[in-house]
């Protein structure tokens, strides 16, 4: 009988281990908020649910499992079930790659190294508060593989919103979400000596870096899932949604003008022997570019349910860098900014099933950026006196393009959980980047003594409305589990350019009037008998004749579902279908997989096709401007797509670019290393560029220009390249930690056709500018990451290796090659080499009491330079042109951060 109760007990115990509990129970954090959106998975399955609104959860599982429950932003937690049916769990805060990641991906049961796609989550609050990094650009450019930003310098409006783009594309071909969100771009088009000529990019520094709680970088075409711009992948910056009080910090630097060391070592060659080198007065001491930044975050809990309301607000002072440039370029460095940023995030639960949410902000810059320098008349009479008024500037002058930036945007939504289980998201956002250019220190010159110094030139601006709809549901009894997501879009777009005052743009006479009958007025002349040209210089106003005002209209509709096949298979598709209200329609489609080896080595890959339609500023932009060439200023059209200009030189309609993605590549994840490794190859047909320069007079003569350039679908492109991250994080002795990362791109773009038609090729895309694409795309970088933790003590050292860069300098455009003979012939001479550099970065830190810490550091910390090119040819008028690692040297910072 003993043995009898016996077995029947162990029979019972075994049953109850096997069978399926329903667990119920309440996530929160630290200070006992309920937390949504948490993971919550069966350890070792794909079964898992996700906290509703009020941090509660119900899952089915295996009365002896493992619960493992992870969330952005907390450290990931495993509970043993133990047949327990009621589980509260407590997150501590912390950030934990193996957490829910909401881009690439419209399942919540994803993590980063669980997707089939690659995805990097930065955990930009903690690098924005212990570096002296200020700006996004600058926090992204050191944290993610194949991510390149370039400060630029005499290229216009580029000198005050950074180009930047991923996986060697153009900054549009990258789209930008926040919170999951469309975000607007800029209206401002790259066109001068910078890296995506051509192209609209969004401007990621509008953002406040202490707003942002972490970034998801989905390296991989994405077309298919979120429409146009997403061919090299997508950008999603999750805002802030801490509930603990206020918080801030205070960052001081500046930049050592100590350059001589750092280019004597390269060169061989003493600096202040070099012909030709140049700043402007005043400028000689040992520290410029004083940075200095003020953050504060407030956060507090609006409901027992999970609801929030978070505040960012941020100053920052920025004075301008100068370094050695020739005599046309005393300016040369990076641009100042003036600038206030704010920023809101929030959500408010209204029951169970149903939230709201809303988020958005205002960011406005004062910027300020040196033109080419313009010369006395005693200095060069054949070009001092045509665009210098001899008693205004007597010694020559180097004219300031200064700007209004102003970029606003709200997004408001609504998410509901059905009784069916679907979830609805009902979301509208809006945009608008408003970009207002004044030039002061200048003149215009056909006004001669009468000239105003300071002009409002005018601007452009780019506002967006985007209205979404979305559905998901998990379905736990299809194979292992679905996902299945469909949705629709409809956007709205609206781009400008209002002119500037008359002075900035006008062409006056001899009785000092603006012309309006050039049949019966005569242009002002110089005392040598030159007609003198008009408008401001540096940067000239728009005109009215420039001014437009065009919207367009388009919608989308998606499907995108992921099915687990079995524990290990998943299988994951995408289609997409867009109809533009001025080019058509397109549809796409992506395929994705993800194969488990085991727990920890995971195999992926993916194919699609993707497009990004031409902007409205890529079709309608227009501008008749001074282009420098050799240090003489060249009248030059930049003319719109839609114009009988651009017709008459056999210049197309803009289309759609079109690409197909391939990536394949594998996870791992063992104890504390994570590794993921991801090939791809990208290829871009009807690439949309910025061609090289027009002088047929036939057409351009009456127009008074000298050169014209057009937007055209010019050239098609593949890019090959290896995304390697890998991380390591253990603990040393009873209170040291340790982190090392390892960041490495290898990339290639090759230029397989140029779409020149009839048109010479020269003339069309020439070297010049072939370079310049090639160079948005390095042949790699690399970046080894280390951090130690002890206590109250942290240290942070970053090594950073840049590939060479070969660019063609403006020997190209001062005697443009028309023959393969002449391009020969200019090859060995115009080719400058950027060698590659190693630049460290290194900060330090002290936590001073529980509410204060203080930190210090370097950025290129040994003052590396770009190679010099001492034969004065360089784009920008520099001993260098603006590449990756940057032309301004060592920057010192202290930071003091702080809780109340």
């Amino acid at each position: 009988m003993k043995h009898t109760l016996t077995w029947m007990l162990s029979l019972f115990s075994m049953f109850f281990s096997f069978a399926q509990l329903n667990v119920t129970g309440t996530i929160s954090d630290t200070s006992g908020t309920p937390i949504a959106g948490v993971n919550v998975l069966e350890k070792g399955t794909t079964n898992g649910v996700v906290s509703g609104f009020d941090g509660k959860f119900t899952i089915s599982v295996n009365g002896n499992s493992i619960l493992v429950f992870s969330y952005i932003g907390y450290n990931s937690k495993e509970v043993p079930v133990n047949n327990q049916s009621i589980i509260n769990v407590t997150l501590d805060d912390g950030v934990d790659l193996d957490e829910v990641i909401l881009v690439g991906s419209r399942s919540l049961r994803r993590t980063a190294t669980d997707t089939p796609v690659p995805v990097d989550v930065l955990d930009v609050s903690s690098i924005a508060s212990t570096s002296g990094k200020v700006e996004v650009n600058e926090i992204l450019q050191y944290a993610a593989p194949s991510f390149n930003a370039s400060k630029q310098s005499g290229s216009d409006g580029a000198d005050h919103i950074v180009p930047a783009s991923l996986r060697g594309l153009g900054p549009d071909q990258t789209l930008v979400l926040i919170n999951g969100k469309r975000r607007h771009q800029s209206s401002l088009v790259n066109v001068f000596g910078t890296r995506g000529r051509g192209n609209s990019g969004t401007d990621l520094n509008a953002i406040p870096s202490n707003a942002i709680k972490r970034i998801e970088v989905l390296r991989d075409g994405a077309s298919a899932q979120y429409g146009s711009d997403a061919i090299a992948g997508v950008i999603n910056i999750v805002l802030r949604d801490n509930t603990d009080g206020f918080s801030g910090g205070i960052t001081y630097g500046a930049y050592s003008t100590a350059i001589g060391d750092g280019w004597e070592a390269e060169t061989g060659e003493t600096l202040s022997n070099v012909e030709g080198k140049n700043r402007l007065d005043g400028d000689d001491k040992s520290w410029d570019g004083e940075t200095i930044k003020i953050d504060a975050n407030y956060g507090v809990s609006l409901n027992d349910k999970g609801g929030f309301i978070n505040f960012t607000t941020e100053l920052l002072s920025r004075q301008n860098t100068l370094r050695p440039g020739f005599s046309w370029r005393k300016g040369y460095g990076s641009a100042g900014i003036e600038g206030f940023n704010f920023m809101i995030n929030a959500a408010l639960p209204i029951n169970d099933n149903t939230e709201a949410y809303a988020f958005g902000g205002r960011n406005f810059r004062d910027t300020n950026a040196y033109a080419f320098s313009r010369s006395a008349f005693v200095d060069d009479p054949d070009d001092g006196e045509l665009r210098t008024v001899p008693s205004l500037y007597p010694d020559g002058f180097t004219p300031r393009i200064t700007s209004l930036i102003t970029d606003v945007s709200v997004s408001a939504g609504v998410k509901h959980k059905m009784n069916n289980g679907w979830v609805l998201d009902f979301n509208n956002t809006f945009g608008k980047n408003n970009f207002h250019y004044y030039i002061k220190g200048s003149n215009n010159a056909s006004m001669r003594e009468s000239s105003p110094t300071d002009f409002d030139a005018g601007g452009h601006y780019l506002s967006q409305n985007t209205t979404g709809i979305d559905f998901s549901k998990y379905f736990e009894n299809i194979a292992s589990g679905m996902n299945l997501a469909f949705g629709m879009e409809f956007r709205t777009e609206n781009f400008g350019i209002f002119a500037g005052e008359v002075p900035s743009y006008g062409l006056y006479d001899v009785n000092g009037v603006v012309i309006t009958n050039p049949a019966t007025q005569s242009v002002a002349t110089s005392p040598l008998g030159n007609e003198l040209p008009g408008g401001s210089q540096g940067f000239p106003g728009y005109s009215p004749d420039n001014e437009v005002d065009r919207s367009r209209t388009n919608y989308g509709v998606y499907l995108d579902s992921e099915l687990n096949v079995s524990e290990s298979f998943m299988l994951g598709g995408a289609v997409r279908f867009e109809n533009y209200s001025d080019f058509g329609t397109t549809f796409n489609g992506k395929l994705a997989s993800r194969l488990k080896i085991n727990d920890d080595l995971s195999l992926r890959g993916s194919v699609s096709t993707g497009f990004r339609a031409p902007s409205l500023a890529q079709l309608y932009y227009n501008l008749i401007f001074n282009n420098i060439v050799a240090g003489t200023s060249v009248p030059s059209l930049l003319s719109a797509n839609n114009s009988t200009v651009t017709k008459a030189f056999g210049i197309g309609q803009l289309n759609e670019e079109k690409a197909f993605n391939a990536s394949v590549g594998f996870t791992y994840k063992k104890r504390g290393f994570t590794a993921t490794v991801d090939a791809y190859s990208i290829s871009v047909d009807d690439r949309i560029i910025l061609t090289d320069n027009f002088t047929d007079q036939t057409i351009l003569g009456p127009l008074n220009v000298d050169a014209a350039q057009f937007f055209a679908n010019g050239v098609d492109t593949r890019t090959t390249g290896l995304d390697i991250v890998l991380g390591y994080e253990t603990n040393i002795g009873e209170h040291g930690k340790a982190r090392i990362g390892v960041i490495g791109n290898i990339n290639d773009l090759e230029i397989k056709r140029i779409n020149n038609g009839n048109l010479n090729e020269f003339t069309f895309f020439g070297p010049f500018s072939q370079a310049y694409l090639e160079a948005a795309a390095p042949d790699y970088k690399f970046g080894l990451n280390l951090g130690y933790t002890c206590k109250k003590f942290d240290a942070a050292v970053s090594l950073t290796q840049f590939s060479e860069v070969t660019l063609q300098d403006f020997q190209w455009v001062d005697s443009p090659a028309t023959t393969q003979a002449e391009a020969d012939a200019l090859f060995p001479v115009a080719t400058d080499v950027y060698k590659a550099a190693m630049v460290v970065d290194l900060s330090l830190g002290y936590q001073l009491t529980e509410k204060i810490k203080f930190s210090i550091g370097a950025n290129n910390l040994f003052n590396k330079y770009p190679t010099p090119q001492f034969d004065g040819w360089t784009d920008q008028g520099g001993l260098a042109d603006s590449v990756q690692m940057g032309s301004d040297g060592t920057y010192v910072f202290g930071r003091l951060n702080f809780r109340l």
